[in-house]
């Protein structure tokens, strides 16, 4: 009867009781049976009970069932979901005999406790040990390859998925979505989704994650859209993956339908989701729906506040982003790295040198934190934004950690907007070393070096950047039109209103020139007449993104644009021009920051 109730209240979800139970039996000097020692154990690791565990596995011990396989699994199950892989792994190895339940405890042990190298190393033990591998070994190892874009060893175990009939199993299919889209390959990914006819929720909102996580945020949201027609309904974990989407291309419009889906459906009493709704808002150029977002929140976590923070950060609110980290100081929220780095960048765009300093200073006196890489990066473009160019070389090279290529690409981005070509090039030294691969860091030197007319060096950096195969990133601009996402690269004649487009900025270019705007030819990284270099100018992506927005919406309409490099000086200068004489506000978004023009203005003030 007590053995009956014991694991009775196991498995109707009360472990705790299970546990006192199996205390009174003790001090009744009741000797356990098998399933009795399986009952507690399983209970111990349903409440992560450590020590009631280990207390457990001595008694197992003394009553000699450490032999039986089912009780060495549990112990194995148990010590694995404890965080405790290593004493898992001792019972694993010294287990008489072994099942594939044994196998599949440790390797999931290692998968769910981040140790993915042991998993695959021990699902290769497993095969060469003539132990089948059934659908709970698979998802482990999958799950596994995943963690590590380990792509080879996951094309291995899709091959074994084939030939043993798994690729029907649904759960199986999702694990292989979500290995090939964490390794990159989202194609793969995509026909495995296609190929399988049953879709569920988890299926769907693993193919649509896999296109956020990888910068396909197009694909996400078409992808949403078929979900939606499907009638299959989307959770908390859908909508994250789909808001990503959004803010990355600033579908504000999309973004905004997918709030009124989220109030309809409840989601916004989880944390998590209200939170991405102010990284959405904030990164869709609406840091004031952010904002009312955020106040609206009943509870608010470091992720709520860093966001609103970061929000707006870029933006160039440097102050209100100062306002709410105190307020969280206030509210006795303590800031993590993540929430350091957020504030230092919002004072690093608002050229708040001397507060920035400050805040970087007492990361180790007064919160008793380590400053990683990410924070000394911010402070390299907070004094190289403000010209203290040699200031921050200094700085970098005092650094007590090994400055990465995200530190020196950081000044280099400074000597670009300085002109300083002979710091650039040591700088780029240090970079071409570190990181010889990435082709903005040539192309960033190109630029410094054309800025000065220094045309041989240019050419240099082309040959080398050729002998190496790398490609500059093709500057590329996005505007939402009717929940309709346009792209627009640099030249760009491939859109059906080209001839529009084109003739648009034909007019605002006479309209820009008589009210005194002068290109700038400075941006234009070719050795050509100045003819050209205008022509050249102006068919950047930007401008016709926003000559788009300008024929499809009405007057007094913002139009809000998205670029995925920084603003050219020239681009900028034209937009400044346009916005007054359109009366408009258009809102850009580059890859550092936001920019809001208006009458003829920005509100980066020309500090960017």
């Amino acid at each position: 009867m007590t053995i009956l109730l014991k694991t009775g209240h196991v498995h109707n979800g009360h472990p705790s009781e299970a546990l006192i139970l199996f205390r009174q039996m003790q001090l009744e000097n009741i000797l356990p049976d098998r399933a009795t020692i399986l009952a507690v154990v399983t209970a111990c690791a349903d409440i992560l009970a450590l020590q009631r565990g280990k207390i457990i596995h001595g008694h197992i011990i003394k009553v000699k069932f450490q032999s039986d396989v089912y009780v060495g699994n549990s112990l194995v199950t148990m010590y694995a979901k404890c965080g405790k892989p290593e004493i898992a792994r001792k019972v694993f190895d010294n287990m008489p005999k072994r099942n594939v339940v044994s196998w599949n405890a440790m390797i999931a042990g290692y998968a769910q406790n981040g140790d993915s190298g042991e998993a695959l190393s021990l699902f290769k033990q497993m095969k060469s040990a003539d132990m089948t591998p059934d659908q709970v070994t698979i998802l482990s190892a999958l799950q596994a390859c995943a963690a590590l874009s380990a792509l080879q060893e996951g094309k291995e175990i899709h091959y074994y998925i084939i030939e043993s009939g798994f690729q029907s199993d649904g759960f199986v299919g999702n694990a292989l979505i979500d290995m090939y889209a964490k390794s990159g390959r989202v194609d793969i990914a995509r026909q495995i989704f296609d190929e399988i006819s049953k879709k569920d929720m988890v299926l769907w909102t693993a193919m649509i994650t896999g296109y956020a996580q990888n910068g396909y945020a197009n694909e996400a949201l078409e992808l949403f859209h078929q979900m939606q027609l499907s009638d299959v309904k989307p959770n908390q974990v859908t909508i994250l993956s789909v808001l990503r989407a959004c803010a990355d291309l600033a579908a504000l419009q999309q973004g905004k339908d997918i709030h009124d889906f989220i109030i309809k459906k409840r989601f916004d009493l989880d944390i998590s989701v209200t939170n991405s709704l102010v990284a959405m808002y904030a990164k869709c150029g609406c840091v004031e729906f952010a904002r009312q977002v955020f106040d609206r929140m009943s509870e608010r976590d470091v992720i709520s506040w860093t966001a609103m923070i970061a929000g707006y950060g870029m933006h160039g609110h440097g102050e209100e982003s100062l306002t709410i980290f105190s307020q969280m100081l206030q509210a006795n929220m303590k800031p993590d790295h993540v929430t350091f780095t957020c504030v230092l960048y919002a004072c690093s765009h608002s050229g708040l040198v001397d507060k920035g300093r400050q805040l970087f200073e007492s990361m180790s006196r007064v919160y008793c934190m380590t400053p990683k890489v990410e924070q000394y990066a911010c402070m390299v473009d907070l004094l190289g934004r403000a010209g203290l160019l040699h200031e921050a070389k200094d700085f970098i090279e005092n650094m007590p950690l090994k400055p990465n290529a995200g530190v020196w690409a950081a000044l280099l981005g400074a000597c670009r907007i300085y002109g300083d070509f002979a710091l650039g090039a040591y700088v780029a030294k240090h970079l071409f070393y570190l990181d010889p691969e990435d082709a903005g860091n040539y192309v960033l030197l190109s630029n410094i070096y054309a800025a000065s007319g220094r045309w041989a060096e240019v050419k240099m950096l082309r040959t080398m950047m050729k002998d190496r195969g790398l490609k500059k990133t093709p500057g590329c601009s996005y505007i939402e039109m009717n929940n309709k996402v346009h792209t627009f690269l640099v030249g760009d004649r491939s859109h059906p209103q080209s001839d529009e487009i084109y003739s648009t900025l034909e007019t605002l270019a006479g309209q820009m020139k008589a009210a005194g705007y002068v290109p700038d030819t400075n941006f234009v990284l070719h050795d050509v007449e100045d003819e050209v270099k205008e022509h050249l100018l102006s068919t950047h992506s930007e401008k016709l993104a926003i000559a788009f927005g300008l024929i499809n919406t009405s007057p007094e309409t913002p139009i809000r644009i998205t670029k995925n490099l920084r603003v050219c000086g020239d681009c900028h200068s034209a937009t400044k021009f346009i916005s007054k004489i359109v009366r408009r506000e258009i809102i850009v978004r580059d890859a550092n920051r936001f920019h809001l023009f208006r009458d003829g203005l920005c509100s980066c003030r020309d500090y960017w």
